[in-house]
């Protein structure tokens, strides 16, 4: 009996990594591969059983006598569509380091056969030059799960470069914080968390973080009014900053990437047969830097302050590219 099992399991393997519907194997193809890859020798007969087997146990396995060519797992844990998306946002993620992200596209493509993973590898792959240097990114995530999931404050090194391209901790001091959740904005992954010395939330970067370990020190929970997710939704590019409204004239053009950036939820009123108005609360940083980036399709008109305060960095802007 135990040698039965095992053999459905390595032709369920065999199945796995060397059938498709367009590479469909035959019974004799199925004993090569066994005998050749297992060691395992089956006749034609117990063959066919095991196949059945698989089918009653749940797998979806196309026989000969539905396509007249051979047999394939139909049914796999992804479809191949929904294999290749996940493998090229892994590959385009900056964050995920370049090592964890090949094992990661590894992992995924052993769910399909061997030709679905050559396709991807031959046609979609290409390298991927802004991959974080950080490889304790996944060990970082880890150690904020655990942390968040214990109520224990963290404790870690927070990087930037310098200029010869080094990451180098910002302060000699470590930053200890009380960590709430981890979101996902402007393809990166960010920590929430509280600074004792400071009112509110802030954000780190989490392919930023280096030497991270949990303390014995606890959280401080939420108050019911304090939302991290409303914080982070807020911070347009994750600029830190108070936050507060503004009114801005925009371009019809530019409709489809106000709500990409700020949701569903913000006002969407008429101003002319071109244009609308609508009102968005963010950091004056981010803000800036979003108008900027829109500067032909976006006006700023409230508040005043904040509107005068974009037209002295657009004069600068102004003198410093009319210099000769």
């Amino acid at each position: 009996m135990a040698e039965k099992k095992m053999s459905a399991l390595a032709l369920l393997q065999i199945l796995s990594e060397f059938s498709d519907s367009q590479h469909p194997l035959s019974l004799k193809e199925l004993q090569q591969r066994l005998e050749n890859n297992f060691d395992c020798k089956l006749d034609r007969r117990t063959l066919y059983n095991n196949l059945q087997r698989l089918q009653e146990m749940g797998y979806n396995i196309n026989m000969y006598k539905e396509n007249g060519s051979g047999y394939y797992l139909e049914d796999r844990l992804f479809e191949e569509a929904e294999v290749m998306l996940l493998c090229n946002a892994i590959h385009a993620s900056n964050y995920i380091p370049k090592r964890d992200s090949r094992d990661l596209i590894d992992k995924l493509l052993k769910t399909q056969s061997r030709y679905t993973a050559s396709r991807f590898r031959n046609s979609v792959y290409v390298d991927n030059l802004r991959k974080t240097e950080n490889r304790d990114f996944f060990y970082n995530l880890q150690i904020l799960l655990e942390a968040i999931e214990e109520g224990v404050c963290v404790e870690f090194d927070y990087m930037r470069f310098n200029r010869q391209k080094q990451l180098v901790p910002r302060r000699k001091e470590k930053y200890v914080l009380h960590p709430y959740y981890l979101v996902y904005a402007n393809d990166k992954t960010y920590l929430i968390a509280r600074n004792e010395k400071y009112e509110g939330f802030s954000h780190y970067r989490l392919d930023k973080i280096r030497q991270i370990h949990k303390t014995n020190r606890k959280v401080i929970p939420l108050q019911k009014s304090e939302d991290p997710y409303q914080y982070a939704n807020h911070k347009i590019y994750m600029f830190g900053g108070e936050e507060e409204y503004f009114l801005l004239r925009c371009d019809d053009r530019i409709l489809d990437d106000i709500l990409d950036s700020f949701g569903k939820e913000v006002p969407v009123v008429d101003f002319d047969d071109h244009h609308f108005v609508t009102r968005i609360q963010s950091s004056r940083q981010g803000m800036f830097y979003f108008a900027l980036q829109y500067l032909e399709y976006l006006e700023i008109l409230e508040p005043a302050d904040a509107r005068q305060h974009l037209t002295q960095i657009l004069q600068q802007a102004l003198l410093r590219y009319q210099k000769k």
